[in-house]
This record gives C-alpha cells, sequence and structure tokens, in this order.
C-alpha cells in the first residue's frame, strides 16, 4: 500500500497510524485542529479535561504498538500500581477484596498520555500529523473510495482512507452520498452528565491508594472516579444518570456524598481544590453496526468512536481503539474486503459493550432494549459483588474482566459460580472461612 490518510488525530486516529506505518509507504493524519507540541488540552478532544482510564489491555496492546512507551509516560510523570492492591473498586456499594494481583495498571492524564502518543507516532517513519486540514466528504471512482476532500476544496489521493473521527463521525451521510446503505445504529439512552474537579493529592489521601473506581447502583444511580496523576494531583469526576452535578466546591462536594460508598465524598471534603468544575455530557452510548453490511465501498475503514461511543464512565474507549488498531493492521497488510476488518472489529466490541450495557440497563431512566438474559446477568452480578467484597479471587477475575483480558463468560464458569453460591449462604457480610483473606498481602502504607 502506498499511501493511507487517516481522519482525526485524537487516540484512534493516532493509534491506526502507528498500526498502518508498518503496512503502508506514507500515512497522513488528518485533523481540523491545530495540533499542539505539548501536553495540552486541545478543543478537538471534548473529554480530556476529565478522568481517564487506561485498561490493561489497552496498556499492553500500546506498548506493542510503541515499545517502550510506558516507560516514557513514567519519566514525565505517570506512575504505575497494581490494578487489584492499589485500586479501591467499588460495584453495588462494595469495595472489591484488595489483593497484590498480576495486572499493572498506569495513571496518567489524559494530555500527558496523547501528548506522548502523538510525539512518537511523528517520528515514525512515512507518518505525518496534518492539524488544521478539515475533511468536507470522500473522493470516489465507483465502488472504490480514492481520498478526501478538505472543505478548502483540495483533494488528497489515497489507497486506504479510515474514519477515526470519533462520535461525531460523517461516514454514514457520506456513505449514502455514495449510494451506499449507512450501518444501524444500536442505542442506549443514558443521558449521564460528569463534573471533574482537580485537587492536590497528599501522601495520607486514601491511606496511600492510588484510585477509587465507583460504579452506580440502582437504589444510586451516581458514579465517580479518582484517580491520581502526575503533578501530585487528584482528578476526580462524579455523576449521574439523569441528573447533573454542581460545579461549585461545595456543592461538589455535597454531591459526592451521595454516590454509593464514601470514600470519594471523604477524600473531596479534605482535599484542596485546584480549579473550577466543568462539566460533559453523553446523551446516549451508540453502536454502528458496520458488520451487517452488504454492500461497503473499497478503500474505506471506520475505527474507534466512530464505531462505537461507550459510556465513557466504564473508561473503555482508548484501550478498545489499541485493540480495533492491531485488527487493522492485520487486514490493511492482507487486502481484504473491508467486511472482514469490521467483523474483527465486531468481536473486539461485542465483550466491553455487553459490559456497558447490562450494567447500564440495570439503572431506573437508562433506556434500552432489555431482555430476560440482560435481567438475569445482572440479578447474577449482584450476587457476584457482595461475594467478591470478601474474596480476593473473585476479585481478580472480575478486574480481568472488567481490563478486558477476559470475556465477560469468564465470570459464570464453575468455579466462580461455586464462590458466589457458597457466599450467598454465609450471613450478610460474613467472610467465607475456606477463603484466605489476601488483603494481608497488600503492604501496609
Amino acid at each position: 500500500m502506498r499511501h493511507a490518510v487517516v481522519i482525526g488525530a485524537s487516540m484512534s486516529g493516532l493509534l491506526a497510524a502507528a498500526a498502518l506505518g508498518t503496512v503502508a509507504e506514507r500515512v497522513t493524519v488528518l485533523d481540523r485542529d491545530e495540533l499542539p507540541e505539548g501536553d495540552v488540552h486541545r478543543r478537538g478532544t471534548a473529554q480530556s479535561r476529565h478522568a481517564h482510564g487506561l485498561l490493561a489491555r489497552g496498556l499492553q496492546v500500546m506498548e506493542v504498538l510503541l515499545p517502550g512507551l510506558t516507560e516514557e509516560l513514567t519519566e514525565r510523570g505517570a506512575f504505575g500500581g497494581d490494578l487489584q492492591g492499589d485500586v479501591r473498586w467499588i460495584n453495588e456499594g462494595r469495595r472489591l477484596a484488595p489483593a497484590r494481583g498480576d495486572m499493572p495498571g498506569l495513571l496518567v492524564s489524559r494530555p500527558l498520555l496523547e501528548g506522548q502518543i502523538r510525539r512518537r507516532v511523528a517520528l515514525l517513519p512515512g507518518v505525518e500529523l496534518c492539524g488544521g486540514r478539515q475533511v468536507g466528504d470522500l473522493v470516489a471512482d465507483g465502488d472504490r473510495v480514492t481520498g478526501v476532500r478538505l472543505v478548502t476544496g483540495e483533494t488528497i489521493g489515497a489507497d486506504l482512507v479510515v474514519d477515526a473521527s470519533g462520535r461525531g463521525s460523517r461516514a454514514p451521510a457520506w456513505l449514502r452520498g455514495l449510494g451506499f446503505p449507512a450501518p444501524e445504529e444500536e442505542r442506549v439512552e443514558i443521558d449521564l452528565t460528569y463534573c471533574t474537579r482537580l485537587f492536590r493529592r497528599r501522601p495520607d489521601h486514601l491511606d496511600g491508594d492510588s484510585a477509587v473506581i465507583m460504579a452506580a447502583t440502582r437504589a444510586a444511580p451516581r458514579a465517580g472516579v479518582a484517580l491520581a496523576m502526575e503533578g501530585d494531583r487528584w482528578i476526580v469526576t462524579i455523576g449521574g444518570y439523569g441528573d447533573a452535578p454542581p460545579s461549585g466546591h461545595d456543592g461538589f462536594v455535597a454531591y459526592a456524598r451521595s454516590l454509593p460508598a464514601p470514600d470519594i465524598h471523604e477524600l473531596v471534603a479534605s482535599a484542596e481544590p485546584l480549579d473550577e468544575g466543568r462539566h460533559h455530557r453523553t446523551p446516549a452510548s451508540v453502536r454502528r453496526r458496520y458488520e451487517r453490511l452488504a454492500r461497503f465501498p473499497h478503500g474505506l475503514a471506520v475505527v474507534g468512536d466512530a464505531v462505537c461511543a461507550f459510556n465513557p464512565i466504564y473508561g473503555q474507549g482508548m484501550s478498545v481503539a489499541a485493540v480495533e488498531a492491531l485488527a487493522l493492521r492485520e487486514w490493511a497488510g492482507r487486502g481484504r474486503p473491508a467486511r472482514e476488518l469490521f467483523r474483527s472489529i465486531a468481536r473486539v466490541v461485542d465483550r466491553p459493550w455487553e459490559i456497558v450495557v447490562n450494567g447500564d440497563l440495570r439503572l431506573p431512566g437508562v433506556r434500552g432494549r432489555s431482555t430476560p438474559r440482560v435481567r438475569l446477568v445482572n440479578a447474577y452480578l449482584e450476587r457476584f459483588h457482595r461475594a467478591a467484597e470478601h474474596d480476593a479471587e473473585l476479585g481478580r477475575r472480575f478486574l480481568r474482566v472488567a481490563n478486558l483480558i477476559d470475556p465477560p463468560s469468564a465470570l459464570v464458569r464453575p468455579a466462580c459460580l461455586l464462590r458466589v453460591v457458597r457466599a450467598a449462604g454465609r450471613p450478610r457480610g460474613a467472610p467465607d472461612p475456606a477463603v484466605r483473606d489476601d488483603r494481608s498481602r497488600v503492604p501496609s502504607r
């Protein structure tokens, strides 16, 4: 392949360019924003001022695409930790049993992560990043896309065009304009609004733990995360389904009190605020079913949020984009029809989509297609999380699923079912005497 054009220089576009750099002679990344040189927020990344989670699988794949990235980020202030031993995972208002595990994590702000990846990608042979270049339309010859047309009227030819432009992707409209069908859309209406503030971080906060990740419950449909990050800061994002947190400090702290567990409230009530709150609203999770199209033009691919835009509170988007980049590299190197790529992407998306949809459909006010299976899975997971409060092995298995290493079906394998059933027969709050309390393996701080 001589030339590939990637539309969008956010995470999915940059990772797609890194993947294509090994199979194309030239890769041009186009973005409507002027691209900064430093680790700063930019207009085109609407959520960059909010908390971002980098799941274990995402970090693994980024290291494959850009070897040495973790070390570079650490040198710039990011820091690692054990995802089970150093992070408070709270589901159904209960903390997952802590233990030293086998999944390293990395805490890093979105500007630092994206900035370092942008620097690395810009140094790849044959890759060019072009800011201030907005794509207006596709150029095609029959059933083949041959390039893009900028809003200025300039045409850029390409053997492959990859749409990585995010939630606002115009690919469905472009397809209709070329005489092709647009993909079906699946939507789960969540009406999620969250607010983010920065706080000064002290060594005594959270008894030395580095993060709190708190899921909403049916009784309290509000969620939050507090992540330690570079510069001795906390980034704290809290939000609700159908209601918005106040941005002022006192209102923010009061709202945090209503979360399913007290950990985040205790943190923000005692920490020094560093900025004013910023809001972000996500009306729906949206999945476009490109893999179901019978006709699709040659020379075009779609990746990232342009295919599936998840509820961001689950922190899956960057990691899914990384895994999709691997699928894109393999597909582009073989020159196969687009449907093969979209089937591969569908397999990547299926697992996190199941996690998001099942989790959100249990909440009041969320609108989507619920089924008896979804309700059964949610009822089981409530019991699972009650058991995982005292069973570190169940906690480890849950984290492998949440971090996209294992499929959700791993949580219903016989060994897990036995532990959950055994826990259900004990008095509320009583630990299982047959299960070693792995919290003893967490060093005191």
